[in-house]
């Protein structure tokens, strides 16, 4: 059997004094990921990141997976991979999952040709500047985000005139500015799953009534989604942007104001992958590990 750690956070399990909400989407991904890669030969085990014990070495490869408090230690986060990346195969590839985990790379993608949405990048989200993004998105209604976050952490909806969230609900650093777009509401977002870059399956994430964020820890839900082939072709012109070896990439697509289907986020690293929408999701994900370990 090839071992293999699956990298996860000490808050993805249950018993844990700081167990996150929405810690039983791990339970369902690693349930649906390793009989798969068993019956592939290989033998997933869970690792928590950050576990003083966790010896890279001892293992014939390392998949990021749901290592979902790395934003609140990015330096020690960093560093981990660094030593995982030494140590053995570390998939997606390090230089790629460095890349990915700041959200600038959505200007690289947009020079490339992806359909993105307009954004306002800034140093801080502070007052003038959130003021400023009105102004030059021409809209009265933003999404502010963190440059280095996930999962809607410390994002927040600002309208024009009202007060401001306070700072600790902001972005603590470098933001990202958006126009609220009302189809995340009343239609969801789309994420394409691909493994080796063969599409496996497609989730539409919905909201809960009166919110705007798809994350199940704000009861947000999702369902099967059978994408047209034009959606389709154009979740794949955005994976073609990007060159090299990949285990995984989830493609996060939201309709613009002009109707079209637009790039909100690709995730190359700690990707929650959907099972439920997927029923044949481990058996793709255990091919594409296969063919990369040769």
């Amino acid at each position: 059997m090839i071992r293999t750690a699956f990298l996860t956070a000490a808050c993805m399990f249950r018993d844990h004094p700081q167990a996150r909400a929405d810690a039983f989407e791990y339970e369902y991904e690693i349930a649906a990921l390793q009989p798969a890669c068993r019956e592939a030969g290989i033998a997933l085990e869970p690792v928590v990141w950050d576990d003083p014990g966790f010896d890279p070495a001892r293992f014939d490869a390392a998949v990021v997976g749901t290592c979902w408090d790395y934003m609140e230690k990015p330096a020690q986060f960093a560093a981990a991979l660094d030593r995982i990346d030494a140590a053995t195969r570390l998939y997606n590839p390090l230089a790629t999952m460095r890349w990915n985990t700041h959200k600038t790379y959505l200007r690289d993608l947009a020079g490339r040709g992806a359909p993105t949405i307009p954004t306002v990048w800034a140093g801080r989200a502070d007052a003038d500047t959130i003021s400023g993004a009105f102004e030059t998105l021409g809209t009265d209604d933003i999404v502010v985000k963190p440059v280095l976050g996930a999962g809607a952490w410390r994002q927040a909806r600002v309208r024009r005139g009202e007060i401001l969230p306070p700072a600790d609900r902001l972005p603590p650093a470098e933001a990202m500015i958006q126009p609220f777009l009302p189809a995340v509401a009343e239609e969801g977002e789309y994420a394409f799953l691909f493994f080796g870059r063969d599409f496996s399956h497609c989730a539409r994430k919905v909201p809960a009534n009166g919110d705007y964020r798809v994350q199940s820890e704000y009861g947000g839900r999702e369902e099967v989604h059978h994408p047209s082939a034009d959606e389709l072709a154009l979740a794949r012109s955005v994976l073609d942007c990007i060159d090299g070896d990949l285990l995984y990439a989830r493609v996060d697509m939201l309709r613009g104001l002009d109707g079209q289907l637009a790039l909100i986020e690709i995730e190359l690293m700690e990707p929650y992958l959907y099972p439920e929408q997927g029923p044949d999701m481990g058996i793709v994900f255990a091919r594409a590990l296969t063919g990369l370990l040769g």
